[in-house]
């Protein structure tokens, strides 16, 4: 039987408990599942790569260990699509939080299907907890003082509450 490869692409900038909500119930879905922290210069990333790649590392060793499902994190500078074959990935995983989220997803799942039609992607709802969570918005909390502890593991909160103490 063909191993159940999972890819949940994202810049992760920073991780947050949303993204963490996926990952979990990914895990249930998949014999092994693939984290790939994108570059993206185009959003300007807060976290330099290898700091988005270590936080993401750290969340996940605890939730590969629980679960028992390996998790690799990898960075990417090229084509999802590519990417997804060179990690030998059968599906795409995508959180959606609102309609909105849905139309840019819709878009890219039929680019995506053109380049490699082999390649599902599936989409998973986020819990209504962390429907409103989008790290764009929890470093504007952090960089104005805000309390993020709702929206980010602690480390994480420690990282991005070190970084605008900087300022």
């Amino acid at each position: 039987m063909t191993q159940r490869i999972g890819l949940y692409p994202g810049t992760f900038d920073p991780i947050t408990l949303g993204h963490i909500d996926i990952i979990e119930r990914a895990v249930k879905m998949v014999d092994a599942l693939v984290i790939g922290v994108a570059v993206n210069r185009d959003k300007g990333p807060l976290f330099p790569l290898d700091e988005r790649v270590r936080m993401v590392g750290d969340e996940m060793a605890v939730i590969s260990k629980k679960s028992g499902v390996p998790i690799r994190v990898t960075p990417f500078e090229t084509l999802l699509m590519k990417f997804a074959e060179e990690q030998k990935a059968n599906f795409i995983i995508r959180g959606l939080r609102a309609v909105s989220d849905f139309e840019y997803e819709f878009q890219m799942v039929g680019m995506n299907q053109k380049l490699n039609d082999d390649i599902e992607t599936v989409f998973l709802m986020a819990d209504v907890r962390y429907q409103f969570i989008a790290s764009r918005l929890v470093k504007e909390v952090a960089r104005l003082g805000g309390d993020i502890d709702a929206f980010v593991p602690a480390a994480v909160g420690a990282a991005l509450k070190a970084k605008f103490a900087k300022g």
